[in-house]
């Protein structure tokens, strides 16, 4: 059986960015994620977005992002594509991790959880499915084509911005209002090659000799249709996550987020959580303030192994 200081459930940004932590403060630790690489919804669903909300940059891509924290991990032991199923407690309180691991804390920083993107609601067939795409890893595939991006929130704007420099962009949201920033909404208005649909639902479709016909009924109006030729559809209707392995193993949870102390301490003994997972007062969905939360817990641990230590924070403090 492997034995390990720390393991983490997660491979996203803050999960990338606790192992590189724990790497400082010499954690042996092994880090398990469901998907094939790392990176998380952010590497999967959005490596193009430009974020800019991380503290030292102005702006940068996803993608690039989750390359730089996976830089900083040169100890930790990546095992992807392993979903992780029990967890148990021996007498001591070390924790059993599929009956293959064991490891003195675990950090669960696993996001909203394994997530699905929702999907059209009408029937596709498969040719018609070829052109529907729920991400965009591949922004090549979108140059020079007319596409209808489905949606209102900043992954919504952000593909339209980014898809603006190549393609023709339709962007269709069933309200008048956006839920992204303004900011994005007033630069989309202004380029020509973007045409806002609102407010308006997809009512049918039809592929034609490889194009598609989209229908489009206008919200409130029964008899108002109108019909736009596209080549492929972007779908950014949010996604479905799913948290009842938590509740599996006992994990307390509120509103279907893991409620945590200020050291980001669970219910369960060495058990932690930080990021998009966890709930208490004021917090905000944040990358930045995951971050804050990965130290905090890194911490705690710290001193939960190791009380007769004194803690040597890596930071700016002399």
């Amino acid at each position: 059986m492997e034995k390990y200081d720390l393991a983490i459930i997660g491979a996203g940004p803050i999960g990338l960015f606790a192992a590189s932590f724990a790497n400082l403060h010499g954690l042996k630790t092994i880090s398990f994620d469901a998907l094939d690489e790392v990176g998380g919804q952010i590497n999967m669903l959005y490596p193009q977005k430009e974020i800019k909300d991380v503290p030292a940059f102005s702006s940068i891509k996803g993608k690039k992002l989750v390359s730089n924290l996976l830089k900083q991990n040169t100890k930790t032991n990546f095992l992807l594509s392993h979903k992780v199923k029990n967890i148990s407690f021996s007498d001591d309180n070390s924790i059993l991790i599929d009956n293959a691991y064991q490891v003195k804390s675990l950090l669960i920083a696993t996001g909203l959880g394994a997530f699905k993107p929702k999907t059209l609601p009408s029937a596709i067939n498969a040719n018609e499915k070829s052109h529907i795409h729920y991400s965009m890893q591949h922004p090549e595939v979108f140059a020079n084509k007319k596409v209808a991006i489905l949606g209102g929130g900043d992954s919504a704007l952000d593909w339209a911005l980014e898809l603006s420099t190549t393609s023709d962009v339709f962007l269709i949201h069933r309200r008048n209002e956006f839920r992204g920033l303004e900011s994005s909404v007033t630069k989309l208005k202004s380029l020509k090659n973007v045409e806002l649909l609102t407010p308006y639902l997809p009512k049918d479709l039809h592929l034609i000799d490889n194009k598609m016909e989209l229908v489009l009924h206008k919200v409130g109006n029964s008899d108002e249709f109108i019909t736009k030729d596209i080549d492929e559809i972007l779908v950014a209707y949010g996604f479905k996550s799913d948290n009842r392995q938590l509740r599996k193993w006992g994990i307390k949870l509120e509103n279907n987020l893991i409620s945590v102390s200020q050291q980001m301490h669970t219910n369960l003994p060495n058990v932690y959580a930080v990021g998009d997972a966890i709930t208490y007062p004021g917090r905000v969905p944040m990358i930045a303030l995951g971050f804050g939360e990965a130290q905090i817990a890194i911490s705690s641990i710290m001193q939960n192994l190791f009380p007769e230590k004194t803690m040597i924070f890596h930071s700016t403090s002399i």
